[in-house]
């Protein structure tokens, strides 16, 4: 995939106008290209940072750690360079030497923390696509329909009905592997064979499953990693590595995925450094007739015109273009007329669990560096249960034999000590809780009146926080993950619960733009659409009404195929 078939030179960009514009390359904005050029539309894909090209640009997937300057250790640098993205759990985890370069450049691009908020972020082509957990989880009505139950937030315009087609859709594409569990809370869907648990996770999966009268269940995770070919792309390698781009395409991302697919039908350009800076609002004609661009290099201002705009720039980004569009007309920014543009953040909130020894399979190992674990999914505040809390939670982990890395105590130095880390050490388990945020509409993002940015354009402050009922829910999942060990026969148990927690270290922000019925409850409508300009539409995390407990990834991708379907449907019959 030559850069030059995908016209990615700025200079080389000389036309104005398009049917579609794409605003963002990740997840949501892959999916967007891709189904309008299948769909026939000349589509101008914009990206705020640099050009990523697959297999070309994962300068260090096939590099050793002693191959690197540093070892793959952070540098005391790049902690500097990079505040935010080794805060807490990221530092040494994923923020390493061959991924900082990834991620945002923080002084270029700051915001502000009216309350403390830790903003993930990577301006590339592929965006966090690249980079992303790929957990994938199909979402049920008992998400879709919290909301109107509990009465938090607003009611989902939609239901699983409306959205199955779609994961159906995507999962096809995108590859996911995973097993049938047949659970009325986590809907299955079109898998790839699952990865297989190990002896440790079978165990403790068959004694939960037992303990608890086949209530709770632990099993593989369904994660975006081939277990066979697909779409020209070779099966996981089980390397371990997906963060620094994987040369196999072993993995779901813009670059392995989407991007070929639309470059394939040939009416993508794709114009890196461009930062969209609003909307080109047409009052007479109560539509956006285009974008207005300030290339990032050259700090030059240009236009760019289309019949239809898909903002998928990711959650917040997406919510501050449109803060910043039409400003003359709603003081508030296109979509705020509702009062709502901004409200609602929401996130997971995680960063506790438990972990503890498990005995007696001393004898069994297992294979490669498999790049998935377990699931564990809700169970509370369903089918009867009930808690001192609203919604749920889910659980995500792994067992493992300790390796060369571990502390042998009675042994410091010598012979006796390099005898003993060649043996695989003992085995441990362990989970993490991902818990969903409520919708509350004084969790909110603005437009800061005095901070800027590198090119002198408004940032972000963020005012969010938890509150009581997710306090409440962290107690509980620490306790019932313990409760559950304890049943599976687990050992030397010991928990850890960051009670500092900050939004945004889930990276999985939602929000601020939500869908609803109502167009004065609401940014936008039930096919993503914004009410004040319905040629405009949303599909990523902005659009989220609820935040469910799952990774929220497979529900963009399916919002933005369904909504670009209906797009192009709408633009045939000269609605749009």
């Amino acid at each position: 995939m030559p850069g030059d078939s995908l016209n990615v030179n700025s200079k080389a960009v000389t036309q104005n106008t398009y049917d579609a514009i794409v605003i963002g390359s990740g997840i949501s904005g892959g999916w967007a290209a891709k189904e309008l050029t299948e769909k026939g539309l000349k589509v101008l894909m914009l990206e705020r940072g640099r050009n990523v090209e697959h297999i070309k640009d994962y300068k260090t997937a096939n590099l050793n750690p002693w191959d690197l300057p540093h070892r793959g250790t952070e540098t005391d640098q790049q902690r500097n360079d990079f505040p935010v993205a080794s805060r807490d759990w990221a530092g040494g985890t994923i923020a390493y030497e061959q991924l900082m370069g990834y991620w945002t450049n923080e002084k270029d691009c700051p915001y502000v923390e009216k309350k403390p908020f830790t903003w993930w972020r990577s301006y590339q082509v592929g965006g966090r696509s690249l980079l992303w957990g790929r957990q994938s989880y199909r979402w049920s009505d008992f998400d879709f329909e919290a909301n109107a139950k509990d009465g938090h937030g607003v009611d989902w315009p939609i239901r699983y009905r409306d959205l199955a087609p779609w994961y159906d859709h995507v999962e096809r594409f995108a590859g996911i592997s995973g097993s049938k569990e047949g659970l009325p809370q986590l809907p299955d869907g079109q898998f790839l064979p699952p990865m297989d648990l190990n002896c440790v996770e079978k165990d403790v999966s068959d004694r939960i499953k037992s303990h608890y009268k086949n209530q709770r269940h632990l099993f593989i995770g369904r994660v975006a990693n081939l277990t066979a070919p697909i779409e020209g792309r070779t099966q996981c390698q089980f390397r371990n590595r997906c963060w620094e781009g994987c040369p196999f395409g072993g993995y779901f991302s813009t670059q392995s995925s989407t991007l070929p697919a639309a470059v394939k039908t040939g009416n993508l350009t794709v114009r890196p450094w461009s930062i969209v800076t609003k909307l080109i609002y047409d009052k007479d004609a109560k539509r956006a007739k285009g974008v207005e661009v300030l290339d990032a290099e050259s700090n030059k201002t240009y236009e760019f015109y289309s019949k239809i705009v898909f903002v998928c720039a990711s959650a917040l980004n997406s919510t501050w273009v449109l803060l910043n569009s039409a400003t003359d007309t709603w003081p508030g920014g296109l979509g705020s007329s509702s009062g709502e543009l901004g409200h609602n953040l929401m996130d997971h909130h995680y960063m506790l669990g438990a972990k503890g020894l498990v005995e007696g399979f001393e004898d069994k190992y297992y294979y490669g560096r498999r790049a998935n674990g377990f699931y564990i999914p809700r169970f509370a505040n369903l089918f009867g249960d009930k808690r001192n809390f609203l919604r749920g939670y889910g659980y995500q982990g792994s067992a493992s034999r300790d390796n060369w890395q571990r502390d042998v105590a009675e042994l410091g130095v010598g012979a006796e000590l390099k005898q003993a880390l060649s043996e695989p050490g003992a085995w441990h388990i362990g989970a993490t809780g991902f818990g969903e945020i409520l919708p509350y509409h004084d969790n909110k993002i603005s437009l800061d009146p005095t901070v800027k940015d590198k090119w002198g354009l408004p940032v972000l402050a963020m005012d969010a926080e938890l509150k009581e009922n997710e306090w409440a829910m962290r107690k509980d999942i620490v306790q019932e993950l313990v409760a559950m060990f304890e049943a599976a026969g687990v050992k030397n148990i010991t928990t850890w619960d960051s009670k500092g927690y900050a939004i945004g270290q889930g990276i999985h922000e939602m929000g601020t733009a939500r869908m609803g019925k109502d167009p004065k409850t609401s940014v936008l409508n039930a096919h993503n659409q914004v009410w004040d300009a319905p040629n405009v539409f949303v599909t990523d995390g902005a659009s989220m009404v609820s935040s469910a407990c799952q990774n929220p990834s497979l529900t963009y991708m399916a919002l933005t195929a369904r909504a670009a379907d209906f797009a192009v449907s709408e633009l045939r019959k000269q609605n749009l």
